[in-house]
């Protein structure tokens, strides 16, 4: 069953590359959503995809890249909107 999963990301993780790893490792995992910092210096994950994937997200995100330094996630389950074709990284 397809699900959406937000996840709020907290540490340093930005200027990290941290959208980048997120975008690819969503990618491998045949998730689709985006990608974004936000203002108070988090970063927003939204993904869609088969639930067993999204825990692996969330695995991969609690990590983040070598220069990351997450401090905690906030998770949000969400029925899925199937709104996305693809993973993309959202700069503004």
């Amino acid at each position: 069953m397809i699900k959406r999963l937000r996840l709020l990301v907290f540490g340093q993780v930005q200027a990290v590359g941290y959208r980048y790893y997120a975008q690819k490792r969503s990618v491998e995992l045949g998730l689709v959503g985006y990608v974004k910092n936000l203002p108070d210096n988090t970063v927003l994950v939204v993904a869609e995809g088969e639930e067993k994937e999204l825990h692996q997200l969330i695995y991969s995100c609690l990590t983040g890249p070598p220069h990351a330094k997450v401090d905690k996630i906030e998770k949000f389950w969400e029925n899925a909107s199937n709104e996305f074709t693809d993973f993309k990284i959202i700069t503004t």
